[in-house]
């Protein structure tokens, strides 16, 4: 007999795919006889794989932060479609494309033949997940959050972890300013490593080249998922931007300092807990989380304040 298919729309990034985790595993937990399907980016197979939630993931990307254009679906139509993408008719339109027997959306004035709740701006994410699921009846936990430990060892046990890059250059703190972090850290004796993801192999050299790090210390170009969980699962801290890898040491529970600019860390920081410290220093207005250059709240923390974070974690 064939098992009934749960399709879900969360075609975004690393970072995104971690913060829906407990939406994901809620929905594992309420349709445990479905066979439940993942449409995101291909290269993050081996994150929907750690999550435990999905059976398969079936790929689907568009550049940016955008709905795709199509799901490759192949078979009946899925007998629940779930849009934890966005909230507005692009990605709802996409789903209704595959005739799904029940479709879970965002309520929008543009697909007024959606009966869901509503879409709150300034909640934070882990939370408005959890909340649209437990709308359809669903029960979810926000702080079901944590990752299984990764298969192999540690490629630099218990390094501090600096990551420079971001998805826009407004979440990106300048280079000479992790340099100096880089400097004080390694004057104490503590390992330093640099990571970057695909396309952020400049960043990775320059601030290698400006904290003289020796090759050995320096992960650029993308590393593997399961190296990379390896990496910052047996890390001593990891120090970075509002990205993808500060969600990762949250699921691993590593120690970590996460610099925030534009947006706040009340939409997408880490859980309270003094193991994840977070650096906010607001303006009279908020910035714009795709721009171009250095978010005037992100280049208002200083490195002393991470110095300064970096020494409140707990050891």
């Amino acid at each position: 007999m064939t098992r009934p298919r749960l399709l879900v729309l969360r075609a975004l990034g690393l970072g995104d795919l971690l913060a829906g985790v407990p939406a994901l595993r809620a929905l594992r937990r309420g349709f445990p006889g479905h066979e439940l399907i993942l449409a995101a980016p291909a290269g993050l197979t081996p994150v929907a794989d750690a999550t435990g939630a999905v059976d398969r993931l079936l790929p689907a990307a568009a550049p940016g932060r955008a709905v795709p254009r199509h799901i490759d679906w192949t078979g009946p139509p899925p007998d629940l479609a779930v849009d934890l993408h966005g909230n507005g008719p692009p990605s709802h339109r996409l789903l209704q494309t595959l005739h799904p027997r029940r479709l879970w959306a965002f309520a929008h004035p543009g697909t007024p033949e959606i009966d869901g709740p509503p879409w709150w701006a300034e909640e934070h994410e882990r939370d408005r997940w959890c909340r649209f699921v437990e709308y359809y009846g669903v029960a979810a936990d926000p702080a079901d959050l944590r990752l299984p430990a990764p298969p192999g060892p540690s490629p630099a046990p218990d390094a501090v972890v600096l990551h420079p890059g971001a998805g826009a250059p407004s979440r990106c703190w300048p280079i000479e300013r992790y340099a100096a972090v880089a400097t004080a850290l390694r004057e104490r004796g503590l390992r330093v490593v640099v990571t970057g993801g695909e396309g952020e192999e400049d960043l990775v050299a320059r601030l290698a080249k400006a904290a003289r790090l020796p090759d050995t210390d320096t992960f650029g170009g993308g590393l593997p998922f399961a190296r990379l969980s390896a990496l910052v699962a047996g890390a001593r801290a990891v120090i970075s931007g509002d990205t993808g890898i500060a969600h990762l040491a949250v699921a691993h529970a590593t120690r970590s300092v996460t610099l925030f600019g534009p947006v706040a860390p009340s939409c997408w920081g880490p859980p309270d807990d003094p193991r994840h410290q977070v650096l906010w220093r607001p303006g009279p207005q908020q910035g714009d989380p795709h721009g171009s250059r250095p978010d005037p709240a992100l280049l208002r923390i200083t490195p002393d304040d991470v110095l300064h974070a970096y020494d409140r974690l707990p050891s």
